[in-house]
């Protein structure tokens, strides 16, 4: 198969943690062609949807042998514009923020969705914001409440007491805050991401068990292909990978087989079929249907290749 990646520039990322590098090496390894190309390329002529492709070839290189050299791990071996209806797979996984940009991908890559298969389904990854989707599921999360207004949020923290806002749109634990009760910032903080975010925030009751980390699970059309705990550090609430959290190994709770199995249909009836789930105690706090991540710390943790078993799904489903 012919297999494309709408993707961050590939020369830059980081190969010893990025998932879209382990999927693209395993349909490498399989014997499958594989590019990549920017969402800044594309270009739409009527019906004709085109990005400006680079056929790659990929090295994986042990953490001893590692090149310094900035894109040492890629080699690309053809360049040009070319119509992206060509192609049997196209994986849409630039990382977030969310923002019209992203949106835009999502319209244009939609004119071409039944002639290729597109995953996740672009209409679905514009339908599905993560931070608001998750509320579809309002036995599952926390107390959350999404506004731009501050006496809406006062009153919700007089309600629930500690709580974390966040800005609807990001990613990464990027722009997390922790407030306690008595903390006096609520209005600076709330003035200042809406000014900075230009979209309403999301504020959410604090749940004391990410002391413990909060758990990150990976799903294929549904089903549970591993999951790993994210724990954070003593100075901070936050357990993103991106922002420094250890990974740890972990095991699903019956709680969490509940969530996944209260999930799971909406997930497949929409065609978002690779998505990471966040869990922090008893409670589901974002479903990622961007571009999740976390393949090589769940490999690592449990000794598999769960990129084998996304290539695998493309093999199945996409002839």
């Amino acid at each position: 198969m012919k297999i494309i990646a709408q993707m961050d520039e590939i020369l830059t990322i980081n190969i010893k943690t990025d998932s879209t590098f382990a999927i693209l090496l395993e349909a490498q390894n399989r014997g499958h062609e594989i590019f990549y190309y920017l969402p800044s390329s594309l270009s739409c002529d009527g019906n004709c949807l085109k990005a400006n492709i680079h056929k790659i070839k990929l090295q994986n290189k042990s953490s001893a042998s590692i090149d310094d050299k900035i894109g040492s791990h890629v080699e690309v071996l053809t360049s040009r514009y070319q119509d992206l209806s060509e192609f049997d797979v196209i994986l849409v996984r630039q990382d977030p923020p969310f923002d019209m940009n992203y949106i835009t991908s999502t319209y244009l890559l939609e004119k071409i969705k039944d002639r290729v298969k597109i995953f996740n389904n672009p209409s679905e990854i514009r339908n599905c914001p993560e931070k608001i989707f998750v509320t579809e599921f309002v036995d599952l999360t926390p107390p959350t409440l999404i506004t731009s207004d501050l006496e809406q949020i006062k009153e919700f923290r007089e309600k629930h007491g500690e709580i974390v806002i966040k800005p609807l749109y990001g990613a990464g634990g990027d722009g997390v805050f922790y407030l306690k009760k008595d903390d006096k910032n609520i209005s600076v903080l709330s003035d200042v991401m809406n000014r900075f975010y230009r979209s309403p925030i999301v504020v959410q009751k604090f749940i004391s068990e990410v002391k413990n980390g909060d758990k990150r699970i990976l799903l294929l059309n549904g089903e549970v292909l591993g999951a790993v705990s994210r724990v954070a550090n003593n100075e901070e609430i936050r357990s993103n990978f991106h922002v420094g959290g250890k990974a740890k190994k972990a095991v699903l709770t019956d709680r969490e087989k509940l969530i996944v199995a209260r999930i799971a249909p909406e997930l497949k009836k929409r065609g978002l079929i690779f998505v990471g789930i966040d869990v922090i105690g008893d409670y589901l706090t974002e479903i990622n249907v961007t571009s999740p991540t976390g393949i090589h710390e769940i490999n690592q943790m449990d000794g598999s290749k769960i990129e084998t078993k996304i290539v695998e799904f493309f093999e199945e489903n996409c002839h």
